[in-house]
């Protein structure tokens, strides 16, 4: 009778304990959803405008140092007015370009050939960095010249693109294609060259080699590499537009920034040059924030490499 009460008494404290050792195991990973719950629930409530704020103040300030050095140097007189104008000086010439109604025709001519430049450019570096990357004979014999050609500045190519094509848009897209498709398919090689050899080997695997492995695994892998190559590919394309238009100077091929800064220097009118200096930067600067930022940040949060905020 005695080892008969005994068993069940022991065997409940063996379940009691179980059950408290379950229970604590269950709270406790109770207790780290709901801590992870309610730190994603403070990142997904922040406000966007105050996000926004944050982001956007310290630009501002530094624009408005700039703005009183410069301010304080015309005051101060470091360089006679004719040569350092005043911000406002520069400011009334962009308004008076703005009611001439030419303003607007500046920028466009600039971004629409800037534009067109820049996807002739990623279909062409995007060809050539995946032959590249590749083909160990093609990066062997073309690979340091790439890198050559990334490196030399773009207005060298300037009198060898006029001999060629005369004073055209063809000699203008021909300085943007060469300096701009050398980032572009470098940046490539580079992606490709940072994907793991088991993720290609596991591609093969699955019967995904030819042009569905490069479409569904080594570009989506070589992504990030990829779109820094672009980054890079329009800060050259930008700037290669610029100096083409700065020297290629025609009637009939239409007045982009360069042109317009090309041709405030004919007049010596400085502040019609730092105007044009200025809606360059703009659209420079509103190109990378509009359009690149976003992309890469969505490419660096799906890879788990941004924390969304």
């Amino acid at each position: 009778m005695a080892s008969t009460e005994t068993t069940p008494a022991a065997g409940n404290g063996t379940g009691t304990a179980d059950g408290g050792n379950a229970g604590t195991a269950g709270d406790i990973a109770g207790l780290e959803a709901g801590l992870d719950a309610l730190e994603s629930r403070v990142v997904d409530r922040q406000p966007w405008l105050r996000t926004a704020a944050a982001k956007a103040f310290p630009p501002l300030v530094a624009i408005v140092i700039v703005l009183g050095l410069w301010q304080l140097a015309y005051h101060f007189e470091l360089k006679p007015h004719y040569l350092l104008p005043s911000p406002l000086d520069v400011a009334h010439s962009l308004r008076q370009k703005w009611l001439e109604g030419t303003l607007l025709g500046f920028v466009w001519t600039s971004v629409s050939r800037g534009a067109l430049g820049f996807v002739a450019s990623v279909v062409l570096g995007t060809l050539l960095g995946l032959v590249v990357a590749q083909v160990k004979a093609v990066r062997a014999a073309i690979g340091p010249i790439l890198s050559g050609l990334q490196s030399l500045p773009s207005v060298a190519w300037v009198p060898a693109a006029i001999i060629w094509f005369g004073l055209s848009d063809a000699t203008i897209y021909a300085v943007v294609l060469l300096g701009a498709v050398p980032s572009i398919a470098n940046g490539l090689v580079a992606g490709v060259d940072q994907i793991s050899p088991l993720y290609l080997r596991a591609g093969r695997t699955i019967g995904a080699t030819g042009l569905t492995g490069v479409r569904h695994v080594l570009l989506p892998a070589a992504l990030p590499g990829y779109i820094a190559g672009l980054k890079q590919g329009w800060a050259f394309s930008w700037r290669s537009l610029m100096a083409a238009e700065l020297i290629v100077n025609a009637p009939d091929l239409g007045t982009g920034l360069g042109q317009l800064l090309e041709q405030g220097r004919e007049i010596q009118d400085m502040s019609w040059v730092l105007a044009a200096i200025f809606l360059i930067l703009i659209v420079g600067i509103g190109i990378e924030l509009l359009i690149f930022a976003p992309i890469e940040r969505r490419v660096l949060r799906s890879r788990g490499l941004l924390v969304k905020s």
